[in-house]
């Protein structure tokens, strides 16, 4: 039986691919800094034993709020951006 959320951050993993391949400086950064944020969150929630994929999504908005001070309020908007871009793949995937 697949687990939904490795299923979803499975091929939310072409996303970030996608941007590192084609995208601009802007977009290579929020990718870089989003896939680490990204990463955590799936392992954390995959310790929990957490699978429903909605849990994704929440938790990592919670994980952006808690950097808000590390980023410049343009690159916060790339990130935002890319973030959106995640969402809008998983709502065509699902």
């Amino acid at each position: 039986m697949s687990n939904p959320l490795s299923t979803l951050a499975d091929s939310l993993e072409q996303v970030f691919d996608d941007a590192v391949e084609q995208g601009n400086d802007d977009e290579l950064f929020a990718s870089g800094y989003l896939r680490g944020h990204f990463d955590l969150v799936v392992a954390q929630l995959e310790l929990q034993g957490e699978s429903s994929a909605d849990a994704l999504w929440p938790a990592l908005q919670d994980a952006l709020e808690l950097t808000k001070g590390e980023l410049n309020p343009q690159d916060r908007k790339h990130v935002q951006a890319m973030f959106m871009r995640l969402q809008t793949h998983a709502e065509l995937q699902a």
